[in-house]
């Protein structure tokens, strides 16, 4: 079932388009349903966490263990946001836009 791709688009939308595409083509529509997105993301995020911790925290992995590439860690983290958000209608260029101003406002003085 293996579709081809948009091309790269700016920003979210962009991103949010080629996931959509992505699902479309392999799955027929939404990649899982939000609460299975949610906790596919948690374990994402932990997997991130993994990596982090072994390579600038106090639990190295075991010899036996495999190693994790970082930006595969938070490709799959990013890819399952935006399939969670294109699953939920959600915007995330309006989103992160206004998360942006919201620090922009609250940590204008903060450390000056």
């Amino acid at each position: 079932m293996s579709g081809s791709l948009p091309p790269p688009q700016p920003g979210m939308a962009g991103l949010q388009r080629r996931v959509q595409a992505w699902c479309d083509a392999e799955w027929g529509g939404e990649y899982w349903p939000p609460l299975g997105n949610l906790a596919r993301l948690i374990e994402e995020v932990g997997e991130v966490a993994r990596v982090i911790n072994d390579r600038y925290g106090y639990k190295p992995k075991k010899a036996d263990e495999p190693a994790q590439e970082l930006a595969l860690e938070l490709g799959d983290v990013l890819f399952t946001l935006i399939a969670l958000a294109n699953a939920t209608g959600v915007d995330l260029d309006a989103g992160f836009d206004a998360v942006l101003e919201k620090y922009r406002q609250r940590d204008a003085r903060r450390w000056r």
